[in-house]
């Protein structure tokens, strides 16, 4: 452990903000430790005789412990613990350093309170999370708070079923911010324990000997920080607990019971909007029939963007431009041959051709001979 540090100004009511800056491995190696009568297993782990009853610092080893070096190796710019053991000699997993230790005196008279017990004060929270870019909120309980710090790990996730995790020396950077009323307020809500944040979480922590008071103490931890900070009602932060949200078992040795509940901070932001995408009307026009049938506007099928083509002429009311021009021709020719059937006798029907009334026009039809009916027994006009 290393303090206990002073920090001017913080008074009890204040809440001391624990920013994370760095922390260095010091050593290639680091070790794990398993001892009777620790961890989740104890009495099935470590697997040797029990300890001798002379055992002592001098005689350490009458207490039989089980310690596993791991080797620290750097592998693409990340490093790892080279763990000895299985198929291929070795088993390696991701470093994540972490300080497992962080707590500010707490306000007792009588009582010892240990390094390894935790509580509104901090203490041994032994949080994985608590790494590099990590803001930690303890209350202030006694003038000065009187910070202190240690237990470093070279690796360490939640359970922690042993009595220890990868354990190994840090070079730790820290700074200490305190936070009056208002700063408090607008970080925490009303919520005055130990709270984390990363950033992409909101963790709440509970500690209790019993893993399921544990869990319990961090949901309602969890509720008064959505609560009072969020603006959920108190119904909607339990709906959201039980949905989305994470819970951990920090420690499961006995008498040392912590848990951890995790919130995605991505959860409480607006997403961005996504641009709509505005339909085009249709790029062509169906023509009927006949000319009394009203035209039907072509819409293409739903989500399919069509380009208007702009250089088709479409035909309207069933004739071109070029059939007016050789319908007016042979009105023209008909009038001037002399005969019989008046001025109008010998026209040619005044009627789109058969072939195509969507398509181009083709040649003018020859003029009937004067006096002559269309075929089909049709009346000229």
């Amino acid at each position: 452990m290393t303090g206990p540090v002073s920090v001017r100004g913080a008074e009890p009511g204040d809440v001391l903000r624990v920013d994370i800056l760095s922390l260095h491995p010091r050593a290639r190696y680091g070790m794990i430790s398993t001892r009777h009568g620790s961890g989740l297993l104890a009495g099935e782990f470590p697997e040797t005789a029990a300890p001798a009853l002379d055992a002592d610092a001098r005689r350490w080893q009458g207490f039989r412990t089980v310690t596993t070096f791991c080797a620290v190796e750097r592998r693409r710019g990340r490093l790892f613990a080279a763990l000895p053991g299985g198929n291929h000699g070795r088993v390696r997993f991701p470093l994540n350093p972490c300080l497992g230790i962080m707590a500010v005196a707490s306000d007792v008279a009588e009582s010892t309170v240990t390094s390894l017990s935790a509580g509104v004060y901090g203490g041994a929270l032994d949080c994985g999370d608590l790494g590099p870019g990590t803001h930690l909120y303890l209350p202030v309980q006694v003038p000065g708070a009187l910070f202190a710090v240690g237990d470093p790990h070279y690796s360490l996730r939640d359970g922690m079923i042993g009595a220890t995790a990868l354990e190994g020396p840090l070079r730790a950077t820290l700074r200490l911010i305190t936070l009056r009323d208002a700063a408090a307020a607008s970080a925490l809500g009303a919520l005055r324990e130990p709270f984390i944040e990363t950033d992409e979480l909101w963790i709440t922590a509970g500690f209790d000997p019993d893993p399921r008071e544990a869990t319990r103490r961090a949901a309602r931890a969890a509720v008064t920080f959505l609560q009072t900070k969020i603006g959920l009602d108190r119904a909607e932060a339990m709906a959201y607990l039980a949905a989305a949200a994470d819970f951990g078992a920090g420690r499961l040795a006995a008498g040392y019971g912590s848990a951890f509940c995790r919130i995605r901070r991505a959860d409480f932001t607006e997403p961005a909007p996504v641009k709509a995408r505005l339909p085009r009307a249709g790029f062509a026009r169906i023509v009927g029939g006949s000319d009394a049938e009203p035209d039907r506007e072509q819409t293409p099928p739903a989500g399919d963007l069509v380009e208007p083509s702009g250089s088709a002429r479409l035909p309207e009311q069933g004739r071109s431009s070029g059939q007016e021009q050789a319908a007016a021709a042979q009105r023209n020719r008909a009038e001037e041959v002399p005969g019989r059937g008046g001025a109008g006798a010998g026209a040619a029907p005044d009627r789109p051709p058969a072939a195509d009334s969507a398509g181009p026009a083709g040649p003018a039809a020859p003029a009937a001979p004067a006096g002559s009916r269309p075929s089909g027994g049709a009346q000229p006009r």
